[in-house]
């Protein structure tokens, strides 16, 4: 009897230690799970960072050199840059998730930072064809309706705003 009751708490000794080993691991996986998950969104943002820097510097690189072939009496450094960049954002996209497997980083750089930096219209234009392509007809119309008219409209207000500073 003396022997069933030893063995018997020597089991409820080895199961707590087990569960008490696996509770530790588990909360360094866990640590480390979530210091892993914030290396990937840090390294997201630095690829935002850089893409949009680099999108940047082409805008104004292009919207300089386009002016010089196309002349000045209407905006076609911004209007052509938009045009690219609404191009190169639906064919991208598109080939991301119909035919390149790529991963998350890159397309975050290349779309985001890149193309973001280069021009934000081709954000715009990209979520409004996503939204049709969902047949969501009366949410894209207000979307562009509302984003051309209520940024027109910021822009003018700000403007006046800025006048009288």
């Amino acid at each position: 009897m003396e022997f069933a009751i030893k063995h018997s708490t020597m089991d409820i000794d080895d199961s707590y230690n087990k569960l008490h080993f696996a509770l530790v691991v588990g909360v360094f996986y866990f640590l480390d799970l979530n210091i892993f998950i914030e290396r990937i969104i840090l390294k997201n943002y630095l690829f935002v960072f850089l893409g949009g820097g680099l999108g940047a510097a082409l805008r104004y690189w292009l919207s300089g050199i386009i002016p010089r072939f196309a002349g000045t009496n209407f905006p076609f450094g911004i209007f052509t840059i938009n045009i690219i960049g609404c191009f190169l954002i639906g064919f991208l996209m598109t080939a991301f998730e119909d035919r390149f497997l790529i991963s998350p980083a890159l397309r975050i750089f290349l779309t985001i930072g890149i193309l973001g930096g280069f021009t934000t219209f081709s954000s715009f234009s990209y979520e409004t064809i996503s939204l049709l392509r969902d047949a969501e007809i009366f949410k894209a119309s207000l979307y562009v309706i509302g984003s051309v008219s209520l940024c027109l409209f910021g822009t003018y207000v700000g403007s006046t705003i800025g006048k009288l500073i």
